[in-house]
C-alpha cells in the first residue's frame, strides 16, 4: 500500500491534482465506511470523504505520512469532517424545531387569507407578480429587480405601476364586499 501511495504522493506534492484520483480510488471505500459510522446519511458520508481529500490537497505540504501513506491523516480528516457535519445537522434540526410552528397547534382560521391580498396578487400576470414580489415583498430596488429579471429598469417601473393599480382596484372591491 505504501509504495503505490508514495508514487502518487510525490505527484501530489509536485502539484498534480490528478494524482489524488488513484488515492481516492484506493482509499475512498474504506474512508466512506469510516464516515458512515458517524453519519446517518450516505450523502453526508460522501461529503466527509470529499472534504477530507480537499483538505489533503490544501495541506499537502504539511501532511505527515505513516509508512509512506496519507491514509492515517485522511482517517483523522474524515473523522473531523464527519463530526462537523453531524454537529451542523444537529444544530440545523434544533433550529428548525424551534422555528417551525407545530402543525397540530395551528388554528385553521389563521391560515386563511382574510384580506384577500394573496388571491389578488395571484390574479396578476406572471410578469407583474414577479416585479411586485421582488420590489415590494423582497425589498429589491427597481434596478436590482431589472437585473434579476433581465429587463430594462423602465420595464420594471411600468409593470410595477400596472400591478399596483390592479391591486388597488381589487382590494377596493374586497373592502366594499
Amino acid at each position: 500500500m505504501g509504495d503505490e501511495d508514495g508514487d502518487d504522493w510525490m505527484r501530489v506534492l509536485a502539484g498534480d491534482a490528478d494524482a489524488l484520483r488513484p488515492l481516492l480510488a484506493r482509499h475512498g471505500p474504506r474512508l466512506f465506511r469510516h464516515a458512515s459510522r458517524f453519519l446517518s446519511t450516505r450523502e453526508d458520508a460522501k461529503d466527509a470523504v470529499t472534504i477530507a481529500f480537499f483538505e489533503l490537497w490544501r495541506h499537502r505540504r504539511t501532511v505527515r505520512l505513516v509508512d509512506g501513506s496519507p491514509l492515517p491523516w485522511l482517517v483523522n480528516a474524515v473523522t473531523n469532517s464527519a463530526r462537523n457535519l453531524e454537529r451542523s445537522a444537529r444544530r440545523y434540526r434544533t433550529l428548525l424545531d424551534r422555528a417551525e410552528p407545530r402543525r397540530d397547534t395551528i388554528d385553521p382560521i389563521e391560515t386563511i387569507d382574510q384580506t384577500g391580498a394573496l388571491a389578488a396578487l395571484d390574479r396578476l400576470t406572471a410578469r407583474e407578480r414577479s416585479v411586485m414580489v421582488l420590489t415590494v415583498l423582497a425589498g429589491f430596488t427597481e434596478r436590482e429587480a431589472a437585473t434579476a429579471l433581465g429587463v430594462p429598469v423602465g420595464t420594471v417601473k411600468s409593470r410595477l405601476a400596472r400591478a399596483k393599480t390592479r391591486l388597488r382596484g381589487e382590494l377596493a372591491h374586497l373592502q366594499e364586499a
